[in-house]
């Protein structure tokens, strides 16, 4: 029997591989976007469930503007803890799977080593607090499956307005050529950038599998955002002045973790392949622009 899929999100650039990746699988997919739903409003999420009575809900929406979230904690614990609440209620009720996705930011990267699912977590700031939350959340009104992932970079983010660390890199690129300015980019946070349509593919994986808890979906590849950057404008066959920079240049309202590289341990259990490397990944982002 065809599945019928609910995908809050859906216009993100996760949200538009994991619409691409289970349509491509035959689910019925119903897609919404933050102009179709306020994701603040309970009664809105409540009805759009009920109406379509899905068997699974994927939850790709998010408040993930790190720094505003320090200004504004009770708008981003709306959208990524109360909504995630009123999902899981609202598919409890329904008898829905309930998929969401969750972040490396509810550690506080004084590991050092690769993150498992089953750390404990410490987030650092409202960002990371209000995403953990939705976790508890998810799995506190049913067996969710809840994915933590990573600097997701799609072709989706191409067209989103914020965009995704690659073509943030290009524009600061494109600027140099008119301030001459040297780039920084910081060099003491690591992290696992993942690839948006490889993470929907894992996701439809784990949905067919009927896994439920919470799983790593990340990059396997640590990496500096300097060295990231550096990565960038080599496969984009790019000369910029790049220079390594620290936290200390760059003062931001929200603590960020030094170290939040995760580790897909249950996904490995399970056999899934893991993501290609990134430089053939990026490689293959810079062709398709």
């Amino acid at each position: 029997m065809t599945k019928s899929v609910v995908i809050f999100g859906a216009a993100g650039q996760l949200g538009v591989e994991l619409v691409r990746e289970f349509t491509a699988r035959r689910a019925e997919v119903h897609s919404l976007t933050r102009r179709q739903i306020d994701l603040t409003d309970p009664a809105q999420i409540q009805k759009a469930i009920e109406l379509r009575q899905p068997d699974i809900v994927l939850n790709a929406a998010a408040y993930n503007m790190v720094d505003l979230a320090e200004q504004d904690p009770q708008g981003a614990y709306a959208v990524n803890a109360l909504a995630v609440r009123a999902m899981a209620v609202a598919c409890r009720q329904f008898d829905a799977q309930l998929v969401h996705f969750s972040t490396d930011y509810v550690f506080d990267g004084q590991k050092r080593a690769p993150y498992s699912e089953t750390d404990p977590t410490h987030p650092l700031g409202a960002y990371g607090v209000s995403k953990l939350a939705g976790e508890l959340y998810a799995q506190a009104y049913l067996d969710a499956l809840v994915i933590r992932t990573a600097v997701v970079f799609g072709p989706g983010g191409r067209a989103t307005p914020r965009g995704n660390f690659v073509e943030t890199m290009l524009k600061k690129a494109e600027e140099q050529k008119t301030t001459g300015k040297p780039l920084l980019v910081v060099q003491d946070q690591t992290a696992s950038p993942t690839y948006a349509p490889w993470l929907a593919a894992r996701t439809a994986d784990l949905v067919d599998l009927g896994q439920t808890g919470v799983f790593h979906g990340a990059g396997e590849q640590s990496v500096t955002f300097y060295d990231y950057a550096r990565l960038i404008f080599r496969a984009a066959k790019l000369e910029v002045n790049l220079l390594p920079a620290d936290e200390r240049q760059f003062r931001t309202p929200a603590r960020r973790p030094k170290y939040s590289v995760l580790r897909n341990g249950r996904m490995r259990e399970l056999g899934l392949a893991p993501m290609p490397d990134l430089e053939s990944l990026v490689a293959d982002y810079l062709q398709g622009r």
